[in-house]
């Protein structure tokens, strides 16, 4: 193999076909592929892989919407302690929400995406999109574009900053904050809601997808306007439209960390987020007791997505994994992908719980396709051993 091709790591006994699927996937890829691939069962690390030119396995990538796995943690571990009560309404914590007809949504509906409230009318600057204070704020007295809680849509860019501002509101802490005091340091976790400059030499800067000929023949193909829901979602209905990809390589996102899309991790630090969410690690008991995996788990809003425009299903600020992307896993498997192809989650069942990171933009965005692959001989290895 070239140095290109090389995958380095460690496998556990019992699992070295998952070695070899990364590799054959590897050796098949693009010249600059770079990504890692970890994962634990039962608290234990059964894989920790990685391949690419100036690739480490400590090194940091931009994680998208990977980041609402952690922001959710938080409020999951807020109303396992009766912090928080997902049937209350949300202006019972936040007051000012109820303007423009949202007084009746309740926090449940909330994380379930069913608030229609998945960006403003005339969009966010980019100061505001890496401030999820400043992006509640505008986002409060915004009408929904639909009845709240009779439909959902991905909320992609503001999810983390409305469920960031009721816990705010009941607790006096941000997400970032209690996410760094009750999660990331006890675990020595490299996912971070806000990057210390001391780990900036870590990060590697995320490239943007490039298609083939294709490829971009089915991305052209896709319906678009400036002002449809999905525009709107991804603040592309304005001015100076986001450019997606390029987020998390602004200092100022990685920074604050905003609880949508900021977050920056390695493969390590996905998978061991989860373990540690389901499972004892390191002599620590599983920061969620099996009802509250199970609740934030359940199966909330299935079907038609108004923003994706597809088939999607969610629980309570996660993807319903098993549902959306790889129905083999267990029922309630609990996680979330990122636009650039990462991809975590915890299936409590088998004990797995899984990372992927990948440094350029995957086609056609979301959780990469390898991980089809890639997931499947994880769990396999993990149900024989």
């Amino acid at each position: 193999m070239t140095h290109r091709t090389t995958v380095h790591g460690t496998v556990a006994e019992g699992f070295e076909a998952v070695r070899e699927e990364f590799t054959a996937f590897v050796v098949e890829e693009r010249d600059d592929y770079e990504g890692q691939l970890c994962a634990y069962v039962h608290g234990r690390r059964v894989v920790d892989l990685w391949a690419g030119e100036g690739a480490e396995g400590d090194s940091l990538y931009g994680v998208f919407s990977s980041t609402k796995g952690a922001a959710h943690l938080v409020v999951a571990l807020l109303v396992q302690d009766g912090t928080l009560e997902l049937d209350r309404k949300v202006t019972y914590y936040w007051p000012e929400f109820g303007a423009e007809s949202k007084g009746a949504l309740t926090l449940r509906d909330l994380l379930a995406h069913r608030a229609g409230l998945v960006g403003t009318d005339t969009g966010f600057s980019a100061a505001e999109l890496a401030d999820d204070r400043a992006l509640a704020e505008r986002l409060a007295d915004q009408r929904p574009f639909w009845r709240p809680g009779t439909a959902f849509g991905y909320h992609a860019l503001v999810i983390g900053a409305l469920t960031g501002e009721v816990v705010r509101r009941a607790t006096g802490r941000t997400i970032q904050e209690l996410y760094e005091e009750r999660v990331r340091a006890p675990y020595a976790l490299d996912f971070h809601l806000g990057l210390p400059v001391s780990r900036e030499p870590r990060f590697r800067t995320v490239q943007p997808m490039l298609p083939t000929p294709e490829q971009q023949a089915v991305l052209d193909a896709l319906p678009s306007g400036p002002h449809t829901l999905a525009a709107i979602a991804f603040n592309r209905h304005t001015p100076d439209p986001t450019d997606l990809a390029a987020l998390p390589n602004e200092r100022g996102v990685r920074a604050k960390g905003p609880a949508s899309v900021g977050g920056v991790s390695s493969a390590r630090g996905l998978a061991g987020m989860y373990a540690a969410m389901i499972s004892e690690v390191d002599g620590k008991a599983p920061l969620l007791k099996e009802d509250t995996v199970a609740e934030f788990g359940r199966l909330h809003s299935v079907g038609y997505d108004l923003v994706a425009r597809t088939h999607k299903s969610y629980g309570l600020g996660f993807q319903a994994t098993a549902d959306t992307w790889h129905p083999f896993l267990g029922a309630g498997t609990i996680g979330h992908s990122g636009a650039a192809g990462s991809q975590a989650f915890a299936d409590p069942r088998s004990g797995l719980a899984y990372g992927y990171t990948r440094r350029r933009f995957a086609f056609p965005g979301g959780a990469a396709p390898e991980n089809e692959r890639l997931v499947l001989a994880t769990h396999r290895a993990a149900l024989a051993n």
